[in-house]
């Protein structure tokens, strides 16, 4: 099925996307899922960062995006793999066996459907400002986050116990 269609599935019915999401054990694919969410948050950042260029002087749009683009396609990706590594350790110490392969999977899945509010988050800082309204949109794209993670982790602890 189509990644997009995947997504959308995903806000109703998350645990039996990344189950269907695990038939297919390719590290390339989940990291192609990690490098687009990455790749969504940074354009979602442009109308905020345009917008704090124009509102100050002191660093010039340029700079602000190039800073973004580091950030989130070369640490970002990173970070979420060592995420990937701590998670698998934590759910080996509490529930025993566990897949590190599935962790990644709904770690890196979870930030792929967190990046869709994330877009709408960043024109609402970008065009409205900090307020109510972003407040209540980036609460949107953490509860996705989690939401997402922990059902994708309940599928990845599942899944050991599925293949014995």
């Amino acid at each position: 099925m189509a990644v997009s269609t995947d997504i959308l599935r995903s806000f109703r019915a998350p645990r039996r996307v990344v189950r269907g999401l695990l038939g297919d054990r390719r590290e390339a694919r989940i990291l192609v899922y990690l490098m687009a969410a990455c790749a969504l948050i940074f354009i979602a950042q442009w109308p905020r960062l345009a917008r704090e260029a124009h509102l100050s002087d002191a660093v010039p749009l340029d700079a602000l995006m190039s800073g973004a683009l580091f950030a989130w396609l070369f640490v970002a990706p990173l970070a979420f793999y060592a995420l990937g590594g701590v998670l698998t350790l934590v759910l080996k110490l509490v529930r025993g066996q566990v897949e590190p392969f599935a962790v990644r999977l709904a770690l890196f899945w979870a930030l792929l459907v967190a990046s869709i509010p994330a877009l709408l988050y960043g024109l609402v800082v970008g065009f409205i400002g900090p307020g109510i309204e972003a407040t209540l949109t980036g609460g949107l794209v953490i509860v996705t986050f989690v939401g997402i993670l922990v059902a994708g982790l309940r599928v990845a602890l599942e899944a050991p116990r599925a293949d014995a």
